[in-house]
């Protein structure tokens, strides 16, 4: 009963963070700023982390079913 959630959280995560590693790959790789007005390195540097991250809880999450 209480694996529903935890399979609907890891999928949305596991989605979110492979999607976001997907744009920020693809927009470096075009030469585009990953964010409007900031640091092109630092702009890429926490978009990537924050897609891992979403990687890392969504795993988290799928290990605790």
């Amino acid at each position: 009963m209480e694996s529903g959630p935890a399979i609907f959280t890891g999928t949305v995560f596991d989605l979110f963070g492979a999607a976001l590693l997907v744009w920020v790959g693809v927009r470096l790789r075009h030469r585009r700023p990953v964010a409007l007005g900031v640091n092109p390195v630092a702009s890429a540097t926490v978009a990537v982390i924050a897609g891992v991250g979403a990687l890392v809880l969504g795993v988290w999450c799928f290990g605790r079913v």
